[in-house]
């Protein structure tokens, strides 16, 4: 069976946000991908406090300097297409207060006719965090545990009422709804991330760095779900970084998802083989505008078809 392809969605800096996110959106859909996806970068300090990921001394990719708020991409998105999921990889928590990303997320449900899927997670940059002043760094587990809390609360029946450290809501009517429960995926990069994800979430988001590894991750996921006594299936979408060349990229060091389309779908093909069921390429990084990034998505999206993804 098939596997689910997505795109990511043109936010970064070469890109004209009001006219190439609807372009991309549509063109997407009739080419057959199934899920449309945004990131969530705020700022890009100069210099800033760490590396990119938090490793000293990687530094920040120059599309970072620009990329656009991915709710409104979202927006953007939804009102030009009419089948696609339109998926968030991922937002950052504690970037944002509880109570109104709750109703954010509610409202493009109802808006898109029930095709949001929400990708949480507490990212990485200490500037970021200081930037939205929400919370410090060191309690994002927390705020995303409340983050759950207040979204389970919000989309659920009405009188609304919660109390949590950031968040107290009285007893009240919150609306709109949501059209049906929003999936919720989250990341897993530690054992309590990864509990939270089979104890919480409805799915999960990783990065395919790699089949062997992607293939290591899924198994310690199911194997915790099976031993905390999960009864439902835990849905996957593994974001793959791609970053597109025209021309293939030579020696055995070729990191995965860099080169051109037949080295992108070659690694597509042998990470789906690991199970994962749906996968995010997001090529808007390295293509130069959005009419390469329709047509090179496009390409990459039948070859893989071709290849039996």
């Amino acid at each position: 069976m098939p596997v689910s392809l997505g795109l990511g969605l043109p936010q970064m800096k070469q890109y004209d946000i009001g006219r190439d996110v609807a372009a991309v959106a549509r063109a997407a859909e009739e080419t057959g991908y199934e899920s449309l996806w945004v990131f969530e970068r705020i700022i890009f300090p100069e210099p800033a406090t760490q590396g990119l990921y938090g490793v000293p001394g990687l530094p920040w990719p120059e599309q970072y300097r620009s990329v656009a708020d991915p709710l409104i991409t979202l927006a953007l998105a939804a009102a030009a297409t009419g089948r696609a999921r339109l998926g968030t990889s991922v937002l950052v928590a504690p970037l944002h207060l509880p109570f109104q990303l709750a109703r954010s997320l509610a409202s493009l449900d109802v808006a898109s006719g029930g095709r949001v899927v929400a990708g949480i997670g507490t990212g990485w940059s200490l500037d970021e965090y200081a930037a939205a002043s929400v919370a410090p760094f060191e309690k994002r587990g927390a705020v995303l545990d409340e983050l759950l809390d207040v979204c389970a609360a919000v989309w659920g029946p009405d009188p609304v009422s919660y109390e949590g450290e950031l968040t107290t809501i009285a007893p009240s009517e919150v609306g709109p709804k949501p059209v049906r429960p929003i999936p919720v995926y989250l990341p897993a990069n530690s054992p309590r991330a990864t509990r939270r994800l089979v104890d919480r979430a409805d799915g999960w988001m990783p990065v395919a760095n790699g089949a062997a590894q992607l293939a290591e991750q899924w198994k310690r996921v199911q194997d915790l779900a099976a031993e905390r006594g999960r009864e439902r299936p835990v849905g996957v979408c593994a974001r793959a970084n791609a970053r597109y060349t025209a021309e293939p990229v030579a020696g055995a060091g070729r990191t995965p998802f860099h080169g051109s389309v037949a080295q992108i779908v070659e690694d597509l093909v042998a990470h789906a083989g690991t199970g994962v069921p749906e996968f995010l390429l997001d090529l808007q990084g390295t293509t130069r505008d959005a009419s390469e990034l329709i047509d090179v998505a496009a390409e990459v999206y039948e070859a893989a078809r071709a290849a039996g993804v």
